[in-house]
């Protein structure tokens, strides 16, 4: 419930490579060769691929401690199941729709900020862990026992086994996180954050190791391309060159979403029906993620984004403390102010060839007006813009206009009509530009290189 700018069309849940070191990666290797396994990779010749998810689609489990004070007796004895050690499902965890349990929920997800400390953490008494990072499982569904309902990237990582041949724990990893948390600018501490793109970075230099050396691909989705290219940015160039052949985006709200602001202002359900946005929406507030998904003045400028006839006021991506503190959040101002936008002020380049797949002609948030009732009664008008649904096509172009001054930067991107958010990870032509790109890098591919920007239409590509 937490994350809307990724799961509005849907939950989202990817999965990221399993780290190992790099001798534990060539032991394993060895063995595979010694079981038959290397005649295998000897015809496969495949660059070793790492599925990284957004916002909500990973797999999150808590576990209760002494400190933690339920707000009512229903917290205090529900889970009444647990499994080994107290530990049971957070995220994603159907009784989130019931009334009463979504108090919980909420409550079990929320962080706060320590002034002190300049850095996030879970509320007391929550201790919470991601469930399966290295392996795509916990990717494919939210919750393996409603499949039906919480599939995730399950139809992206089974295209990649059936038609680019592609092998879970061989050449094709997940890498999941906890979405909650962000990152912030230079000089600040992300603790969780941090230790994400360090475990992230471990992950790529097992799966090279595993593959030949051959570097890997990584393949994002929404928040995960910004965290995939925040730890790309902060490594050294020789460590991109030897390790990532290409970073793949799929729908990456490079500039924040205006939707972001109706999550913050009134709550954000995310299409999950019978829950109350009232309920769910203060912990929404306190997710570091969700700050850093708010539009950023470099691509929104002095665009008036929300009005409210209460406060007499209007709101572009350039006044946003002002309007974290006309919603009642006023905490939220200095860890906006310190943390975030230092840290969205520059599109960082990469330093590996980029493809941005990105949705477009789908009714997308473009301005907000809230009457005299103020931001507790919701919005009177909604108006809809370009976008796939959850990001505005301003923000998911991002890179054309961020890199355009750098002819070292190569970046394509890939418009595709009519491809919502969360449908990308399953929209047929969505995934055959990613079998595209695959094939291009596993079968060396000699055409003649791209310009170093370059914007395509699905219409203008053959197959």
């Amino acid at each position: 419930m937490g994350k809307p700018s990724s799961v509005a069309d849907g939950v989202v849940v990817v999965v990221l490579v399993a780290a190992m070191v790099s001798t534990l990666s060539s032991w394993c290797c060895v063995a595979a060769e010694m079981a038959g396994g290397g005649e295998r990779r000897q015809e496969a010749e495949r660059h070793p691929v790492i599925l990284i998810p957004g916002s909500g689609g990973s797999q999150l489990e808590a576990r209760l401690t002494e400190e933690y004070s339920p707000s009512s007796l229903v917290c205090r004895v529900w889970p009444v199941v647990r499994g080994q050690g107290g530990w049971f499902r957070l995220w994603f965890d159907p009784s989130v729709v019931v009334a009463p349990l979504t108090n919980c929920f909420a409550e079990r997800m929320e962080l706060s900020y320590d002034a002190a400390a300049d850095d996030y953490r879970n509320a007391a008494g929550v201790k919470t862990r991601v469930s399966g990072f290295g392996s795509t499982s916990t990717l494919r569904y939210l919750d393996p026992n409603l499949k039906l309902l919480t599939g995730y990237m399950n139809v992206l990582a089974s295209t990649l086994e059936k038609k680019a041949g592609y092998e879970e724990g061989f050449d094709l990893f997940g890498a999941p996180y906890d979405f909650r948390y962000g990152l912030a600018g230079p000089g600040h501490p992300s603790r969780v954050g941090s230790a994400y793109l360090e475990r992230l970075r471990k992950l790529v230099e097992s799966a090279c190791a595993a593959n030949d050396g051959k570097p890997a691909i990584l393949l994002a989705h929404s928040l995960g391309g910004l965290y995939a290219l925040q730890m790309l940015a902060r490594s050294p160039a020789s460590w991109r060159a030897a390790h990532v052949k290409r970073l793949v985006t799929l729908s990456t709200p490079w500039g924040g979403s205006v939707q972001e602001m109706l999550t913050f202002a009134s709550g954000n359900t995310l299409g999950v029906p019978f829950v109350d946005a009232a309920l769910i929406r203060d912990e929404q507030r306190t997710s570091e993620s969700n700050l850093w998904l708010l539009p950023v003045p470099r691509v929104f400028g002095n665009t008036t984004l929300v009005v409210s006839s209460h406060h007499n006021r209007s709101y572009s991506a350039k006044n946003m403390t002002q309007f974290l503190r006309d919603i009642g959040f006023p905490e939220g101002v200095e860890p906006y102010r310190a943390r975030i936008r230092p840290l969205v002020e520059v599109l960082p380049e990469p330093g590996v060839p980029v493809t941005c797949l990105v949705g477009t002609g789908v009714d997308t948030v473009e301005s907000l007006v809230y009457g005299d009732e103020g931001f507790e009664a919701g919005p009177e008008k909604i108006v809809y813009g370009d976008g796939d649904g959850t990001v505005n096509l301003a923000s998911l172009v991002g890179p054309i206009k961020a890199w355009s001054d750098s002819p070292a930067q190569v970046v394509e991107v890939v418009e595709l009509p009519k491809v919502s958010h969360a449908g990308i990870l399953k929209d047929k032509s969505a995934l055959n530009q990613i079998l595209r790109v695959l094939d291009a890098i596993n079968l060396n591919a000699t055409s003649p290189r791209p310009p170093s920007i370059h914007r395509l239409s699905q219409d203008s590509i053959d197959y």
